[in-house]
């Protein structure tokens, strides 16, 4: 008799393992979703801020030209492309120190401000079924004389 009673007990610690790892690892999945979501908006903020200051630093040749033109600036949005998975620049604008945006091109003393986006699927099957998450992150900075 002590020796069935041995067995239904493994039987049942088995059972109960397989339905709690299954919760365990769902969780643990979730978690490295999220951390892997975190390093990629830090990557899109890092992004934001170095296309901003590439673009103050080398407007380009003309100031009177749209802001982002210069071949520093295309070369950074390449390799921050390279860096952050599906990575878009949304906007380079030239603002003025009051935060309108200015049409006309940069010019000295006026500021540039980059918005950029990328989208980031979770692998999780269960944060997979919200969809697409877009991070969006922009950076101002200041225009060199």
């Amino acid at each position: 008799m002590k020796a069935r009673r041995q067995d239904s007990d493994r039987g049942q610690a088995l059972v109960e393992f397989s339905l709690t790892i299954i919760i365990f690892l769902v969780m643990m999945m979730g978690v490295v979703d999220f951390g892997r979501a975190i390093y990629q908006y830090n990557g899109v903020s890092q992004a934001a801020r170095e296309i901003a200051r590439v673009t103050s630093v080398h407007p380009g040749t003309n100031f009177t030209t749209s802001a982002g033109q210069s071949a520093e600036t295309k070369a950074v949005i390449a390799t921050q492309q390279a860096l952050v998975p599906d990575l878009q620049v949304k906007s380079i604008t030239c603002i003025s120190i009051t935060g309108a945006v200015i049409s006309a091109g940069c010019l000295p003393g006026d500021y540039v401000r980059v918005g950029i986006v990328a989208r980031y699927t979770p692998i999780t099957p269960l944060l997979g079924l919200v969809g697409t998450w877009e991070l969006f992150s922009s950076s101002t900075s200041a225009q060199l004389q």
